[in-house]
């Protein structure tokens, strides 16, 4: 429907048709409000879409956000979606050669079976103690922190004391995740899988002293109240269609193909200047939600923008006729993939690619992590492909800034993905290559993408799946009551740079519109 059609003027004017801009426009709606969401693409999604990327072959894959955490069941449950995820038996498996020898770290199944893991890997049982400590506490600070991200933001001293552990409160809050990691691990392989979830989509050191590889960690292990990373049932565009479909019929208006090119406020009443392929058109409105990054809000409203986001992720799809056998005969491939497998991730190792990163050069040997959707969701498959064995597979690159695909995105991104595969072709028996299905033209089906790809096809700024660095979840002088304002009074920021923002959520948009009708009653 053209944005001009029926209302003049909308009670909110919603940019972005990404997952929180649909949380926003489906809460606002339920409550009556009028309520236009602009969306520049011809669809609804964003970054959390399902996508069949491989002519003629029916795999639907989630092709950029691909697992579940941090989205509320409040958010889910509130707006009766039909969207489920599904729990992962194996946490992580992550292969190495020690003493000439292929093993491995199986984390998963059973608290016996992961100790003997550990066991088997370190020789001794001190490690796998100390993992069981220090999951501990993130649990613990996940149990206390996760509820308080859809309501108004707790001041710094309020979530310490929520939080009610000075240990924790250091290790997370004050001292760099790297201090932690090496006075709780001292095996190089278990600090390394410790250590990735605060490197991704964070260009960032171990020690870096701003902290941001803490934020990354911090929203990594409090989802859900558990940390757990779970796979969404139907494939990642299950639940955006979830959301589109929930704004839909709670009267919300969804305009596709229209791009929001300007935004005009005195704080009371604004108008949303739009672009379609017929030419431009205004609709006024009493709020504007923008789901855009803050770069692109900035540029609506004529601000200063904000300082520049950069990437740092290599996202690559694949589809395979089988899953690779592996060196580590001990582990079933159906178990190591079914997880997160971590490849050239050693603590050692990813310091090494992240100095290389930041000198300017492709790591020689880039960290990455796999895992396989149909395993655990066999129905993004077509029956054909489920009955004959196919899966797909996911992989997340850590240490590729945006900066080095700047000269030339097309050769680093072929070189990137040569280098990975290797770093993953030396665990296995058997040339991953080898197991590539092929398109109807006879191609592989594999694609990757770069920051600067994200760039281009999803107007994320510098490729940064964030928007922007991540925030803490609590308030500064900075922030307003949601973590959602902006210097206008009615336009609220509702995408993943608002404070709390960042992955598949839902959170942003749910506290935009907590605001709108806070400011209405």
């Amino acid at each position: 429907m053209p944005a001009h059609e029926g209302h003049h003027t909308y009670d909110a004017v919603v940019v972005g048709g990404g997952h929180n801009g649909l949380v926003a426009a489906a809460y606002l709606a339920r409550a009556g409000r009028s309520v236009l969401v602009l969306e520049r693409l011809d669809h609804t999604g964003g970054a959390a879409v399902s996508t069949r990327p491989f002519a003629g072959v029916d795999a639907r894959l989630s092709r950029y956000s691909y697992l579940v955490s941090l989205l509320p069941r409040k958010i889910v449950d509130d707006l009766g979606l039909r969207f489920r995820v599904q729990g992962r038996t194996i946490s992580s498996y992550t292969p190495v050669e020690r003493a000439g020898r292929p093993t491995g770290l199986l984390v998963g199944g059973g608290e016996d079976r992961t100790r003997e893991a550990f066991a088997r890997l370190t020789g001794g049982e001190r490690e796998y103690a100390s993992w069981q400590r220090f999951y501990g506490m993130t649990g613990r600070v996940a149990r206390r922190v996760f509820p308080t991200l859809t309501e108004p933001l707790p001041g710094r001293d309020e979530l310490r004391r929520r939080i009610d552990d000075e240990d924790a409160w250091r290790t997370l809050f004050e001292e760099p995740i790297g201090a932690a990691v090496e006075a709780n691990f001292s095996d190089d392989l278990v600090r390394g899988v410790v250590l990735t979830d605060a490197l991704i989509g964070t260009f960032a050191d171990a020690h870096d002293p701003s902290l941001k590889q803490n934020r990354c960690f911090l929203y990594h292990v409090i989802g859900g109240g558990t940390g757990a990373w779970d796979v969404p049932v139907g494939g990642m565009g299950a639940l955006t269609d979830a959301l589109a479909a929930a704004a839909r019929d709670a009267g919300a208006v969804l305009a596709t193909g229209h791009e929001a090119v300007r935004i005009a406020t005195d704080g009371h009443h604004a108008e949303v200047t739009w672009r379609t392929a017929d030419g431009e058109g205004v609709t006024a409105a009493r709020h504007v939600l923008v789901g855009a990054s803050p770069q692109a809000l900035a540029a609506l409203t004529g601000d200063a923008p904000p300082a520049p986001a950069e990437g740092a992720q290599l996202k690559v799809n694949m589809l395979l006729k089988r899953l690779p056998r592996l060196r580590d005969g001990s582990v079933d491939p159906r178990e190591a993939f079914a997880g997160t497998f971590h490849i050239a991730e050693g603590y050692e190792q990813l310091a090494t690619a992240h100095a290389q990163a930041a000198a300017g050069e492709l790591p020689a040997a880039p960290p990455s992590e796999i895992y396989c959707h149909s395993l655990t969701d066999p129905t993004i498959l077509g029956p054909d492909l489920v009955a004959r064995g196919y899966q797909t597979l996911t992989l997340f690159g850590l240490h590729t800034p945006a900066r080095l695909f700047a000269r030339d995105n097309d050769s680093a991104r072929e070189a990137l993905l040569k280098a990975t595969l290797a770093q993953l072709d030396a665990h296995l028996a058997e040339p991953l290559a080898d197991c590539l299905a092929q398109d109807a033209d006879g191609r592989p089906c594999i694609e990757a993408r770069t920051p600067l790809d994200l760039e281009r096809d999803l107007g994320l700024p510098g490729g940064n799946i964030f928007h922007r660095d991540l925030s803490w979840p609590y308030a500064d002088e900075a922030t307003g009551r949601w973590g959602v304002e902006t210097p206008h009074a009615n336009v609220l920021l509702c995408g993943a740079g608002a404070v709390r923002g960042g992955g598949v959520s839902g959170v942003p948009g749910h506290n935009a519109a907590m605001a709108v009708l806070e400011a209405d009653r």
